[in-house]
């Protein structure tokens, strides 16, 4: 009798449990594209765009390299770039010390199917917005500008 009651109980648990379905953008104003550059190629690419548009990486996360190098697993590559730019820097803590949390700008390269790159980020105009400081807001405008130049930037190149 207690199997077939545990038995019901699970069963009742598993069916009145939702269903659990991926969101890839969670946030409003996530932007994703797809490059249809090679990933490798890409993230080099992007690097560069990176500063040459004048901000500075302040870090690059690996988590397949990890993945690689603790487990010896193979997945699809990604990378997330962090990077900003003094002057931002300087114009976002007058504004809000608060807002520093969200800085840097962080960028999503993932390696789809076909090995291209995909990339995801969220609007820094949604980021700093949400602070409802017009001067954030306003920056956060122009940095949607710059993030989506260094986006193009990296696709162009070969």
């Amino acid at each position: 009798m207690r199997i077939l009651a545990a038995g019901l109980i699970v069963a009742c648990l598993t069916i009145a449990a939702p269903a659990r379905a991926e969101n890839p953008t969670p946030y409003p104003d996530t932007v994703t594209i797809e490059t249809g550059k090679p990933f490798g190629p890409f993230v080099e690419a992007f690097a560069k765009a990176i500063t040459s548009n004048g901000f500075n990486i302040v870090g690059i996360a690996c988590a397949n390299c990890a993945i690689q190098g603790v487990f010896g697993e193979t997945v699809p590559g990604n990378r997330v770039f962090l990077f900003f730019k003094p002057a931002y820097a300087r114009r976002m803590l007058a504004a809000s010390v608060a807002a520093g949390i969200e800085a840097p700008i962080r960028v999503y390269a993932t390696e789809a199917a076909d090995g291209s790159a995909h990339v995801t980020y969220r609007k820094p105009s949604a980021v700093f917005g949400a602070y409802e400081v017009p001067d954030l807001t306003a920056m956060g405008r122009e940095l949607d500008d710059h993030v989506a130049r260094i986006v193009a930037d990296a696709g162009a190149g070969s």
